[in-house]
């Protein structure tokens, strides 16, 4: 409902050429929302040095501190502006950027791995918090376990671990593909643990600025997932 004040207030703007918006969005708000910018601004206050009553004019001093309060919110928000374009360009990944992931490896999270041509892979386990008991599992294709690499007890953190490529038995585990499978406990209980194996970057595509790159046996992964380029 439209009261009289509502209407006044309107019939004013509208006097002086300004536009009172609605914000038709919210259905909360039923009352309108009305915006002003800084031409809206001038206007008012050219209207109201017209306006003003001559023998008592506004006061010089009030009107000066206005308008630097006005200046210092008008600049305050263009450089708000300013730093968000910033930010966002900086945090965008070029084409170029993209493109220089490809034939290298990455440490990403994951659980299958390829061997090295040397036999064997290298891989890491993030911790969530301090563990009595941390061990990384390797199967082969068909499920079989070839190498149980027990790390003992580790601190909160990354946990680095090297297998040579041979199995529990001795033999030559050949070069993969092999699942991997981390678990941590801290004195029975459960630790939250993340396997991170390496993997070759085979292509890339950028998506909304950002990198995805594709890796074998684990699939697309967002750029930002990557632990260390190697």
């Amino acid at each position: 409902m439209t009261t009289t004040t509502d209407s006044t207030f309107d019939s004013t703007l509208a006097s002086l050429g300004i536009a009172r918006s609605t914000n038709s969005s919210s259905t909360a708000n039923t009352t309108g929302q009305t915006t002003l910018g800084q031409a809206d601004f001038l206007k008012l206050m050219t209207a109201q040095m017209q306006n003003q009553d001559p023998f008592s004019p506004v006061d010089n001093t009030q009107m000066v501190a206005q308008m630097a309060q006005f200046s210092s919110l008008a600049g305050i928000s263009d450089m708000s502006t300013t730093l968000k374009a910033i930010a966002d360009k900086l945090g965008a990944t070029t084409t170029a950027d993209a493109v220089s992931y490809i034939g290298k490896n990455v440490l990403v999270p994951g659980n299958v791995a390829y061997g090295r041509t040397s036999g064997g892979i290298t891989g890491a386990v993030e911790l969530g918090g301090d563990a009595t008991n941390v061990n990384v599992t390797i199967t082969g294709s068909n499920g079989e376990v070839l190498k149980t690499i027990k790390l003992g007890a580790q601190s909160k953190g990354t946990v680095n671990y090297d297998w040579d490529g041979t199995t529990d038995q001795g033999a030559d585990a050949g070069t993969g593909p092999f699942n991997v499978t981390v678990t941590a406990q801290d004195n029975g209980a459960t630790v939250a643990a993340t396997g991170l194996v390496w993997a070759p970057v085979t292509s890339v595509s950028t998506t909304s600025g950002s990198a995805v790159l594709t890796l074998p046996g684990i699939g697309d992964t967002d750029a930002s997932a990557v632990r260390q380029i190697g």
